[in-house]
């Protein structure tokens, strides 16, 4: 990418596509495209086609999805397809039209099958039954990764997919409906600290083994896979380690300097019992920067500090 090239961030309001653009904005790139939803439904097929036609960006980084937690793909598994597959169909499609350079898709780990070798290498995608607790959200994410990859054997189009592990971060979704595992527990120890509680009680029995990134690395890297990577496999960009919800627990209630207990509540799901990507292909490039989860967490809880209001 050139700096003055035209590059469009959809999601930019998530978390991952938030730490897209400030990555892109602070490297130097001036020319960052972005939409708000009311501004375009990426859902919306013709309004899409429209966009692209008009704006002709040269770069897309396709971070929008829909994404919640477990409870969330758990209820809402039809909301979850649907609204994934069409925003993929209908940027990956759209760009390709319109002579988009190159497309980075932003995957997820979830793609792999629940009772996958460990650590998950690429090749072992769609070797096994998905996790039933967000089947519908990793069958969209499937069918977007190989719709890139067959945009490019069939037409040609510079499109790839990058797979990160959970992540969490500024920017990241605190609310109790829609939060992922690290701002879900901030959240509830925070809570519990400011309440006088004595406990905090979690889903499962804290077994189930999960690798985080923090966000701001991820969007480092991947504007750095945008320049640097052309391959038609997809590929894993994470960590290459991994640790317990109950180690992770024990972490956040020291972060957030909560004094009480760590119950579990065995009778809830625990979800995929180990999800460890092997990023040994992306550890092969010259990519280097990991924030260790101590200092990830406590940046996250400051940054829930100074923006209480994502706490609805």
């Amino acid at each position: 990418m050139e700096k003055t090239d035209r590059i469009y961030v959809a999601g930019h309001r998530g978390m991952v596509g938030g730490a897209i653009l400030r990555n892109l904005e602070a490297s130097g790139y001036v020319d960052v495209l972005t939409a708000t939803r009311e501004q375009l439904d990426l859902t919306d097929q013709h309004a899409v086609r429209a966009w692209f036609e008009e704006i002709r960006p040269d770069y897309v980084f396709l971070a929008a999805a829909k994404v919640g937690g477990i409870q969330a793909n758990i209820s809402s598994p039809a909301t979850f397809i649907y609204d994934n597959l069409m925003i993929q169909t209908n940027v990956i499609h759209s760009a390709y039209l319109s002579s988009v350079k190159k497309l980075e898709f932003l995957g997820s780990s979830c793609i792999y099958p629940r009772e996958s070798k460990q650590p998950m290498k690429e090749e072992y995608i769609l070797t096994g039954p998905m996790e039933p607790t967000n089947e519908a959200y990793a069958v969209a994410k499937i069918a977007g990764l190989k719709m890139c990859e067959f945009y490019r054997r069939q037409y040609g189009f510079n499109a790839i997919t990058i797979v990160p592990p959970n992540l969490y971060g500024p920017g990241d979704d605190f609310s109790i409906e829609k939060s992922h595992v690290i701002a879900a527990l901030i959240r509830r120890f925070h809570e519990a600290k400011v309440q006088g509680k004595k406990s905090v009680t979690l889903w499962g029995t804290g077994s189930a083994r999960r690798e985080f990134m923090y966000v701001e690395d991820l969007a480092d890297a991947a504007v750095y896979l945008m320049n640097e990577y052309d391959d038609d496999q997809f590929i894993n960009v994470g960590t290459s380690s991994d640790m317990s919800i109950l180690d992770l627990a024990e972490l956040v209630k020291e972060t957030v300097g909560f004094k009480g207990s760590i119950k579990l509540d065995k009778s809830k799901p625990d979800g995929m019992p180990r999800k460890l990507m092997d990023s040994s292909r992306f550890g092969r490039l010259t990519w280097n920067r990991i924030t260790d989860i101590r200092t990830g967490l406590r940046l996250t809880y400051e940054w829930l500090l100074a923006n209480p209001e994502v706490m609805p």
